[in-house]
């Protein structure tokens, strides 16, 4: 069997009390996204979502819900993305993200691209269910 091992990541969408969320532009390769990253293997799923929104945001976090729950195709990445409120901390730069915007779902689509996008789209909607979503990395597969 070839590789099936699967890495798991969180994203956390940080929404303000505008019903905005927060987007970061990565430093690696320019795109706008929600912040987060994949958990280490000793780490629980909160603590990496709070670890990983404070290290490219330096916002403290409290996750509100789980909002959906993607798959990268080719890559093997699942992410669990969840709706947070920040409660403590102030924007800053990280050596993972160069630069924020604060995006309503509209204006979220002409930033990221559409796997990323509906991911923000999902967690600033209110789904009767949590959303469970396949992706190639660039477009949502049916």
């Amino acid at each position: 069997m070839p590789n099936s091992r699967h890495s798991v990541s969180v994203a956390g969408v940080v929404v303000d009390d505008e019903g905005r969320a927060l987007l970061i532009q990565r430093r690696d390769n320019g795109h706008w996204e929600a912040p987060g990253g994949i958990l280490e293997q000793d780490e629980d799923i909160i603590t990496g979502l709070r670890r990983e929104v404070q290290e490219e945001t330096g916002l403290e976090v409290t996750p509100i819900a789980l909002t959906g729950v993607y798959k990268n195709m080719p890559r093997g990445i699942v992410a669990l993305v969840f709706r947070c409120k920040a409660k403590s901390g102030t924007l800053r730069e990280s050596d993972e993200s160069s630069d924020f915007r604060w995006v309503t779902a509209d204006e979220v689509a002409d930033l990221a691209n559409e796997a990323f996008a509906i991911r923000v789209q999902d967690a600033l909607a209110t789904h009767p269910t949590v959303p469970i979503r396949q992706h190639d990395g660039y477009s949502i597969l049916e």
